[in-house]
């Protein structure tokens, strides 16, 4: 008699990027956003592996903590609103062979009745794992118990509907500059209000007492989604070396991808 176990799925979520991967599977664009008249958007995917691969298509919804992990959730929360109930998309599953790519259509349905604010699901892509047919194992096996463990990776992207005008403000709070370790970094908390959610990139320049100005800090890619209030982030400084931290001030932006600053703060080094 032969027992087979499976270990089926492992979520894993990249980190931003210009061209989404994880495993063979890379992603473009990193995330959809339907915020005026378009009606639908492509998503492209590549398997850059040896082997062919087929991956699942579907929706899951997650709320985001203060720390910038996610949570699977069934029910949204206050003042948080799932998308997939406004959207459709095809094909729903897709086989790649090697260096072969897809696209899949994602698009918008039944908004008629959309109230103001913001609207998110993510789409998951999930690897799926070909199963022999129950009892075909080959003659002669001997009894026991065979265990078979198989790790299916998946990878998600934010699908986000906006609706009328947006009221957010953002807040840069609770700046702090660590310089104990190797390479010092710089904490800080993004306040969000407002019915939408934001997504921006980190900068940080320091300013010499005698006005001189170097870069030595940028992070892509950095979201608080709705209903989240706040989120905390911390990263490292770089081209340290080429300035003097106990002197003159770090001008931290938050900007739009497009490069409009929404939000900036300043600190004094001493």
């Amino acid at each position: 008699m032969t027992t087979k176990l499976l270990l089926p799925l492992l979520i894993l979520f990249s980190i931003s990027s210009p061209l989404l991967a994880q495993g063979d599977l890379m992603i473009l664009p990193k995330r959809l956003v339907f915020d005026g008249s378009r009606r639908s958007h492509e998503i492209n995917l590549a398997n850059t592996g040896r082997d062919t691969a087929v991956y699942a298509i579907s929706f899951i919804n997650y709320k985001m903590t203060e720390e910038g992990n996610f949570e699977q959730i069934e029910e949204p929360e206050t003042d948080q609103r799932f998308a997939t109930d406004f959207l459709r998309y095809f094909p729903r599953r897709v086989t790649l062979a090697p260096n072969e790519a897809q696209t899949i259509r994602v698009q918008l349905t039944r908004t008629g009745n959309l109230e103001q604010g913001e609207y998110r699901s993510h789409m998951y892509f999930r690897a799926v794992e070909e199963q022999s047919a129950l009892g075909a194992e080959e003659a002669g096996e001997t009894e026991g118990i065979s265990i078979n463990i198989k790790t299916v990776f998946g990878i998600s992207i934010p699908v986000i509907i906006r609706h009328g005008e947006s009221t957010t403000r953002v807040q840069l709070n609770n700046i702090q500059l660590d310089r104990t370790g190797e390479h010092p970094k710089l904490s800080l908390s993004i306040g969000r209000s407002g019915n939408m959610s934001v997504y921006g990139d980190l900068k940080v320049i320091h300013i010499s007492p005698q006005g001189v100005k170097t870069e030595i800090g940028a992070v892509k890619g950095v979201s608080v989604y709705t209903p989240n209030p706040n989120r905390n982030f911390s990263f490292e400084l770089r081209k340290t070396s080429e300035v003097d931290l106990s002197s003159g001030r770090l001008e931290i932006t938050y900007s739009e991808e497009k490069g409009k600053p929404l939000s900036t703060a300043e600190i004094q080094l001493q």
